[in-house]
């Protein structure tokens, strides 16, 4: 049966309403009791202090009597300040040496009674109409609150009116200001939701015309948007499942996490925050894998297959703060430790801070970047979680091995595992599988690039990946949660599910067309400039049954490619076709990417770059590099993006962004399509 769906914005907001007090846990608050000067709910708060914590709100009345409530809204308001929303609901507030919590948040397992009880006592509310600001009489469609503290506000269209959740969005555009407290940054409401039957969108930052929306929509036939519901509305799924009691204080615990950098803005030094709330896709595999987990236990494979523009970076870090404290339903620890494996150096410093968030404790995130001594320690010392390499990818899987059987190091009991791989990155180092390669000479870059890109013939990371796992089998006590955004057929035979055509496919799925059409990544086929080398082999090679056809092909190919006339001509269409068709566009301030077929390509490209600029006495163009650091194996010459580039690769989307850099080089394989420049990629 197909539900009814009313078609007035009202009709709307009391279906949502109606789910969330019926089945979500939820109160329907009263929008008188909303404080507009303090913004937040006085009569909600005290009543939840009063009741979960009466022991500490006794001691604080012996200490004010009559002026109890004051003070204590006067330091709850002045920590609100200072702190933020989410520190103070995760951490609470001390007046007077008395300790409270403003919220309690679900416990990992039911070992502790008594925190599952104060869990229950938490108030979550949803208010219709809530008039915020002393200064005007504007109002909120809906306002959702933590024990009298608002975290989230919702604007409603109905297309039926006809408006849409673009006009939600452009109303928090122009008629929210965020000189309101309710919508000051991180100070009261964490996020901002525009809904529509169809969409949803959200942001954590109300600016202006600088307000930036994020989808959190769960995409369609592997595209944007969400699937048709045969029960009501398309969105349904975020008042029925994410805004639930359990899901929504979940969020608000152990995802939602403040993001900190430190920018270097002319000779100052700026510390930039982004409040990070999970877009769907980001939520949706976190709890799955995590539930799958803690059903099944440790000895299984998960292949997620997310594109550039999906966030992996943040999708790891709470996947591995999850996995380190998941318990099964008989409270005991799934996986004793977390491995995450990573050739992105920045992600290690995002793991730290993101769980220090959550935990308030230094030491959970352990980097390995020496040597098996570290790694040993590391295994038997305690830490939750090890950030390592991806090149120390079969190092780290003996170790493990070694140290379970062999047990001579601390006498480690037998312990269960969790390994995360993020192979997003891999197929730009060729490090890890020379140990896997046959040695050979290579007198130069071609050779080098041959080494990197004759991948039918020579394994890739990947590969080695996928032979390391499957040549140690399947072990009890493993689980291997790979990251990739195009895994190859025959990883998708051995990590993929069976679904119910009996075809392999991964766990789970952010595809590159979603990511395209939510704008995360370009379309780089949409303005695609080719510049082809022709040349004349296949018959020679066909009249030899000796030559490997394939491999004769792609080394000529290779040779041709990097050969130094081939590649000055190809850099003159390239510069020229840029000055003449591109450089002018979008107000003189278009940049373009140029896709090399591997490192040792980005390393020519830039000298011969330099060398036809300066000739022509192109001024007004420069160009940047990105590639991950690699060593010519014959020479043994390191190659570092900062030291081509002369600053920190940190600085690279900083630096590009300026009027200084219009060219920026990458290999084929390092997927900066995730860049969210205006670029005309040419290859």
């Amino acid at each position: 049966m197909i539900a009814t769906v009313h078609t007035t914005e009202k009709a709307f907001e009391n279906a949502i309403i109606h789910a969330l007090v019926s089945n979500g846990g939820y109160e329907e608050g009263n929008a008188n009791s909303f404080s507009q000067e303090l913004a937040l709910d006085k009569v909600i708060l005290l009543r939840f202090i009063q009741t979960s914590q009466p022991e500490a709100w006794q001691n604080l009345t012996d200490i004010h009597a009559a002026e109890v409530e004051l003070k204590f809204i006067q330091r709850l308001c002045q920590e609100l300040e200072n702190r933020g929303m989410l520190d103070v609901l995760r951490y609470g507030i001390i007046e007077y040496g008395v300790r409270f919590k403003l919220a309690f948040f679900k416990p990992a397992s039911s070992l502790n009674p008594d925190t599952l009880a104060l869990y229950k006592q938490n108030i979550l509310t949803v208010t219709r109409q809530v008039r915020y600001s002393p200064n005007h009489e504007n109002c909120l469609d809906l306002l959702l609150s933590i024990n009298g503290l608002p975290v989230a506000t919702v604007e409603l269209k109905n297309q039926f009116t006809g408006q849409n959740v673009d006009k939600a969005k452009r109303q928090y555009v122009q008629d929210r200001d965020n000189r309101d407290l309710l919508f000051q940054f991180k100070r009261r409401a964490l996020v901002h939701f525009a809904v529509d039957p169809d969409e949803i969108w959200m942001t954590t930052r109300i600016d202006g015309s600088n307000t930036r929306f994020l989808p959190f929509n769960k995409g369609y036939n592997k595209g944007a948007g969400n699937p048709p519901n045969p029960k009501g509305y398309k969105t349904a799924y975020l008042w029925e499942e994410i805004w639930a009691k359990d899901s929504w204080l979940d969020i608000i615990g152990r995802f939602l996490h403040l993001e900190q950098e430190i920018i270097k803005l002319d000779g100052k030094t700026v510390k930039k925050e982004s409040l990070i709330f999970p877009r769907f896709h980001q939520l949706d595999v976190v709890r799955k894998l995590t539930a799958d987990a803690r059903v099944k236990g440790p000895g299984h494979d998960y292949l997620i297959q997310h594109s550039a523009g999906s966030g992996k970076s943040n999708s790891i870090a709470w996947l591995a703060y999850q996995l380190a404290s998941l318990y099964n339903d008989q409270d005991e620890r799934v996986f004793d430790l977390v491995i995450v494996i990573t050739d992105r150096r920045v992600l290690d410093q995002q793991l730290q801070d993101t769980i220090y968030q959550f935990e308030h404790k230094q030491g959970v995130v352990q980097k390995i970047d020496k040597n098996s001594a570290q790694l040993a320690e590391a295994l038997v010392s305690g830490t939750n979680i090890i950030i390592t390499t991806l090149q120390k990818f079969p190092f780290v899987l003996d170790k493990i091995r070694e140290i379970l059987e062999k047990n001579k190091i601390g006498e480690l009991p037998k312990r269960n595992y969790a390994l995360i791989v993020d192979e997003a990155h891999s197929s730009q180092s060729g490090e890890a599988s020379k140990k896997m390669k046959e040695v050979l000479s290579i007198n130069d870059l071609s050779l080098s690039a041959k080494q990197e890109s004759l991948v039918d013939e020579e394994d890739d990371i990947e590969d080695n990946i996928r032979k390391s796992m499957r040549a140690r089998g399947k072990q009890a006590n493993l689980s291997f949660f790979a990251f990739t955004a195009t895994p190859k057929p025959k990883t998708l035979e051995d990590f993929g599910q069976i679904n119910a055509q009996g075809q392999p496919e991964p766990f789970h799925l952010y595809s590159m067309r979603q990511a395209i059409e939510e704008g995360f990544i370009m379309d780089v086929l949409q303005n695609y400039t080719t510049y082809r080398t022709y040349f004349k082999i296949s018959k020679a090679i066909a009249d030899d049954p000796n030559i490997s056809k394939k491999k004769t092909s792609q080394a000529i190919a290779k040779f041709l490619s990097l050969h130094p006339h081939n590649l000055a001509q190809k850099t003159e269409v390239i510069i020229e076709h840029f000055r003449q068709c591109v450089m002018h566009k979008i107000g003189g301030k278009a940049k373009a990417m140029v896709v090399t077929a591997s490192r040792p390509h980005v390393i020519r490209y830039k000298e011969e770059f330099d060398n036809y600029l300066q000739k022509q006495g192109y001024a007004d163009i420069k160009a940047l590099v990105a590639f991950t650091a690699f060593t010519d194996r014959e020479t043994y010459i390191e190659y570092a993006e900062s030291d081509i580039n002369g600053f920190g690769e940190k600085e690279l989307p900083e630096k590009f962004e300026t009027v200084e850099y219009q060219l920026l080089i990458v290999a084929d394989n390092i997927k900066l399509v995730s860049i969210s420049h205006y670029c005309t990629p040419c290859m």
